[in-house]
C-alpha cells in the first residue's frame, strides 16, 4: 500500500555478544571458555613452503567461504517468516602439519580448516541453498566451483582455551606464540588440538604492523 513502511528486519551482533572471544588483550594471555556453535567450514592444504596467501586453493577457499556466509546472511534477512539481518563473523582457521608437529620454521604442507561462526539458525538447507546459488555465479562467471563443493555446516564445541591478539605481522606470530606456551607450563595447562587463529585484519588492506590476529589454542588442564 502507498505510504506503507517496510517493517525493520531485527539484526544479531555476535561478535558484539561474545566479545571476550574476539577481543583479547594484546599481549596478555587470557582463558576462554568457547561454547559449542555452529560454523561454516571448508577444508584444504597448503603446499611446502608456500604462504598461505599464495596458494591457489586457499584464496579459492576464502572466496567460497564468504561467498557462502554472505548468501546465507542474505538468505537470513529475506525469509518471510522470522526475518533476521546478521553480521558476518571474521575469518579463522585451524592449523596443524602433517607430520603432526605444527611450527611455523618447518617447511612441509599444512593443513587447515577455514570457519566463520554462525547464528543458531541456520540451517543445512539455507547452507545448501547459498552453496547452489555462489556455484550458479561462478559457472556464469566461468569460475571453478570446487572449493564452493567442499563448504559445509558443522557444529563444534572447542572448550577450554588460551587465547591473545597478536599485533603486527603473521611472521612475527612465533614470539607470541612463545608468551602462550609459557603462560600454558605456569599454569599446569597442556596444549592439546590444533592452533588457532582469528583474522581480525585484511593484510590486502593494512600495513603488516597493524595487523590484528586472535591467536588461540585448546588446552587441558593437569589433573
Amino acid at each position: 500500500m502507498p505510504g506503507q513502511t517496510k517493517p525493520v528486519v531485527p539484526k544479531l551482533d555476535l561478535r558484539r555478544q561474545l566479545r571476550h572471544l574476539f577481543s583479547p588483550p594484546p599481549g596478555r594471555v587470557v582463558v576462554v571458555d568457547v561454547p559449542q556453535r555452529p560454523y561454516l567450514m571448508v577444508d584444504g592444504v597448503v603446499d611446502a613452503g608456500v604462504p598461505p596467501a599464495e596458494s591457489p586453493g586457499f584464496v579459492a577457499a576464502t572466496a567460497a567461504l564468504y561467498a557462502v556466509a554472505y548468501g546465507v546472511k542474505f538468505a537470513s534477512k529475506q525469509r518471510e517468516t522470522d526475518p533476521l539481518d546478521f553480521t558476518v563473523l571474521p575469518l579463522e582457521g585451524l592449523w596443524a602439519a602433517e607430520s603432526g608437529e605444527f611450527a611455523f620454521g618447518k617447511v612441509e604442507p599444512w593443513l587447515y580448516t577455514l570457519l566463520i561462526m554462525q547464528p543458531d539458525h541456520v540451517t543445512d538447507q539455507m547452507v545448501g541453498a547459498a552453496v547452489a546459488q555462489a556455484q550458479a555465479t561462478a559457472q556464469r562467471n566461468k569460475q571453478p566451483t570446487t572449493a564452493l563443493e567442499q563448504v559445509r555446516l558443522q557444529t563444534w564445541e572447542e572448550g577450554r582455551c588460551i587465547q591473545v591478539m597478536h599485533v603486527g605481522p603473521y611472521a612475527d606470530e612465533p614470539a607470541t606464540i612463545a608468551v602462550m606456551d609459557a603462560f600454558a607450563e605456569e599454569n599446569g595447562y597442556s596444549l592439546h588440538g590444533r592452533h588457532h587463529e582469528i583474522y581480525l585484519g585484511d593484510p590486502r588492506r593494512s600495513s603488516p604492523e597493524t595487523l590484528k590476529t586472535v591467536l588461540r589454542h585448546p588446552v587441558l588442564e593437569a589433573t
